[in-house]
């Protein structure tokens, strides 16, 4: 297979996932990074079908000018890359703008140097469809077809609203650019709930991971007199989610589509349980908190039809995805 792919912000936990599914693929594989420390890196972990380019600022116009200029055998872009903080000083200078102008500036870049590209990928969030609000509501039914309601002002209140609102208006202007734009490509969009399971390679769970990651590793650290966090929502497995990216692109019923990917309901118990149950030589070093408190009824239930009808995924369940995430952490750690 000769199709070559760009990938931005490579290093992330969903884009290196992508990275591994497109290489076992036969893909070639083009990857923007920060840095060219971050590069080798991830040159070494993914061999020959991948090289690098470094785009070190995501959100300034004409940023992936150059890169996609030396890659003109590129027909697929999958854009993962979007600013990610909780603590911003001044929520609309450091998240909401960044945010909106990069989305428009990398289709633009797209757009302008690269007509070869046939489609992209863009990784929203089930953030840019429902509000913390709405995903409280057992009552809620939202879907592909709504964006969230937050308002522009909101987002600049705080930080969590920061993001829940550039989330949802970068995701507008990628939709807006095509709409406006008319360019060759096709966009399709993937808009994951809450990302959890291991990382790509091993060697990524040697120390710390990253933030999408730590709902179970931080389960798995805690102490036999510590309190459990009451965290609880959706989950998907950034497996299925790299699937969603790829199938996106592979499949036309997919063009101009919004995907949410989302397996299942959880919280930190449920995790807790799994821990315990899958990994006894734990038990003593972990707390048992109240093994009953499971019950996950207050939270809505978000639809993944075209997920599985138009992509056909057949999600990962929320055991494995522990599983799987603990095993590689005792392994990487040993």
């Amino acid at each position: 297979m000769s199709t070559s792919v760009f990938v931005s912000g490579a290093t992330g936990f969903i884009a290196q996932h992508i990275i591994a599914l497109l290489i076992s693929k036969g893909y070639n594989v083009v990857g923007s990074v920060r840095s060219a420390s971050k590069g080798d890196h991830l040159k070494e972990l993914y061999g020959s079908q991948f090289k690098y380019e470094i785009v070190p600022v995501l959100e300034s116009e004409g940023a992936f000018d150059e890169a996609l200029k030396k890659h003109p055998e590129v027909t697929v872009f999958l854009h993962t890359a979007s600013p990610v903080t909780f603590t911003a000083e001044d929520n609309e200078k450091e998240v909401l703008i960044p945010a909106i102008n990069g989305t428009r500036f990398v289709l633009d870049s797209i757009n302008r140097i690269s007509p070869q590209i046939e489609r992209v990928v863009y990784t929203s969030s089930i953030v840019a469809i429902a509000t913390p609000e709405q995903l409280r509501d057992p009552a809620y039914e939202g879907g592909e077809d709504v964006f969230s309601p937050i308002t522009y002002e909101e987002g600049k209140s705080n930080g969590l609203s920061a993001y829940f609102a550039s989330k949802t208006f970068a995701e507008k202007a990628a939709w807006e650019f095509v709409e406006t734009n008319k360019p060759k490509f096709t966009l399709s969009t993937v808009n994951p709930v809450f990302v959890v399971g291991p990382q790509a390679k091993d060697e990524e769970a040697k120390g710390g991971v990253n933030l999408t990651a730590q709902i179970i590793t931080s389960l798995y650290n805690l102490k036999k007199d510590d309190k459990v966090p009451e965290t609880a929502g959706h989950f998907v497995d950034a497996r299925d989610v790299a699937r969603a990216h790829v199938l996106a692109f592979e499949k036309d019923e997919a063009k101009g589509q919004r995907i949410i990917t989302v397996s299942g309901k959880f919280n930190s118990q449920l995790i807790l349980n799994i821990i315990r149950k899958n990994f006894p030589e734990l038990q003593e070093r972990l707390p048992i908190g109240n093994p009953e408190d499971i019950d996950l009824s207050n939270i809505p239930n978000l639809k993944n039809t075209k997920s599985r009808e138009l992509l056909g995924i057949d999600y990962i369940d929320f055991e494995t995805s522990v599983n799987d995430a603990i095993e590689q952490v005792i392994k990487a750690n040993a």
